[in-house]
């Protein structure tokens, strides 16, 4: 069972805010003393779904917790848009595949980089991911 023992909300509206946000992130991993190597894989998947949340969604909210599961801790964060949802989730996780003239590495990175990720879209509706990274996973 996962326990929530510190959480904040900030909203990711426009470019300036990403920023702030990878800051408050690396502070929340920093509290439970992640090492460097996993604070930079946190922060690139968090840099790389705050981006993706602003260029296709216009914006979005984002929540980051501190969690714990038994005797291990780890950073929760979830981003949530009101965009157009992804058509195919399936097909937006393969490396490559993009439809923003990108080069299609970001989800894939994304999951790749973290502990734990999961995504939820719905055309029409949004698109809500959420990583965990493990302090020591």
């Amino acid at each position: 069972m996962i326990v929530v023992l510190n959480k904040d909300s900030l909203l990711v509206g426009k470019e300036q805010d990403v920023v702030p946000f990878l800051s408050r992130v690396k502070e929340y991993a920093t509290k439970i003393s992640m090492g460097l190597v996993n604070q930079t894989k946190l922060v690139t998947a968090c840099s790389e779904l705050a981006r993706n949340m602003l260029k296709y969604a216009g914006g979005g909210s984002t929540l980051i917790e501190i969690i714990s599961k038994g005797r291990e801790n780890g950073i929760r964060v979830t981003f949530t848009d009101k965009g157009p949802g992804i058509e195919d989730i399936q097909k937006a996780m393969e490396d490559g595949f993009s439809t923003g003239k990108s080069l299609g590495l970001g989800l894939p990175g994304a999951k790749r980089l973290a502990s734990e990720f999961d995504i939820k879209s719905t055309v029409g509706e949004g698109t809500t991911v959420m990583i965990i990274k493990w302090k020591n996973g």
